[in-house]
């Protein structure tokens, strides 16, 4: 498995990923209304639209299929002072869980953070989203709760902190 930066033309491969693995995963915790309307297109620009502003990886089969990604950056609503880093995204394929590759991802993100003198960061996460168990064996501690609606169903979405990323890496 290669993990590299992101290029533009990995945004389809990225929107398949980001669709497929928001279906299995969320599947009975947000609404199948809002999981079905989902779709690649969408997906494409938004990633089309990010890409550029850095801070997305993906990880690559030795076939070049592109099976998870990551993105992160500076903390995007500025309500955590204590924490200046953010990962935003990181999905993988179901199939391809499970395997470490998460942490793989995480740590060019966290790289990235380094070298912007940002050695803490937050992630959000759905409560009833079993990789939620994932960010705390990084050493995540939950913070915060908010509440998000998804097509007219309200969840709640644990806020965790990593006070120290650079022992992740």
């Amino acid at each position: 498995m290669k993990i590299r930066k992101a290029v533009l033309a990995d945004a389809n491969g990225i929107a398949k990923v980001h669709v497929d693995s928001w279906r299995t995963t969320y599947t009975n915790i947000v609404p199948d209304e809002y999981l079905n309307k989902l779709s690649y297109e969408s997906r494409e620009q938004l990633w089309q639209d990010n890409i550029p502003n850095g801070g997305v990886y993906v990880a690559e089969t030795k076939a070049g299929d592109i099976v998870g990604f990551s993105s992160g950056g500076k903390e995007r609503t500025g309500k955590y002072h204590d924490y200046a880093g953010e990962l935003y995204a990181i999905y993988i394929l179901k199939e391809y869980q499970g395997n470490g590759l998460g942490k793989l991802l995480v740590k060019p993100v966290i790289a990235e953070l380094l070298q912007e003198n940002i050695s803490n960061m937050l992630v959000l996460v759905l409560e009833d989203n079993s990789s939620r168990f994932f960010y705390e064996a990084l050493g995540g501690k939950k913070i915060h709760t908010i509440e998000v609606g998804f097509a007219g169903e309200k969840l709640n979405e644990l806020v965790y902190g990593l006070e120290d990323i650079r022992n992740i890496l």
